[in-house]
């Protein structure tokens, strides 16, 4: 299986590009869907994309899409990742995220 990157950063999709990952630049929403059904619809001839890799900015341009990429149990596997500015965000947001889970706070 392979990965494919959604980005809205030329630095990033050059770099991943480096290690064989293939992917797209886009900067608006509607340029983001497209990207998307244009992945859906390469998954429906055949199945060679296992993970979608896509940058926090763009993440949020479409979190109610990706929520449902996510709940349908299909591939591809959708992971959020930032981009070369860094993470978008906070430092603790694992641990927030599991002391939130269990009901126990982490020191």
């Amino acid at each position: 299986m392979k990965f494919y990157l959604i980005t809205d950063n030329i630095d990033t999709q050059i770099g991943l590009r480096l290690v064989g990952v293939k992917g797209v630049t886009v900067h608006t929403k509607k340029e983001v869907l497209d990207a998307l059904e244009s992945l859906k619809a390469r998954l429906k001839e055949r199945e060679d994309i296992g993970i979608l890799l896509i940058t926090e900015k763009i993440a949020e341009l479409i979190p109610d899409e990706l929520n449902e990429m996510r709940l349908s149990k299909k591939l591809p596997l959708v992971t959020v990742i930032p981009d070369r500015h860094g993470s978008r965000r906070p430092k603790d947001f694992i641990t927030r995220n599991v002391e939130e889970a269990i009901g126990v706070k982490i020191k």
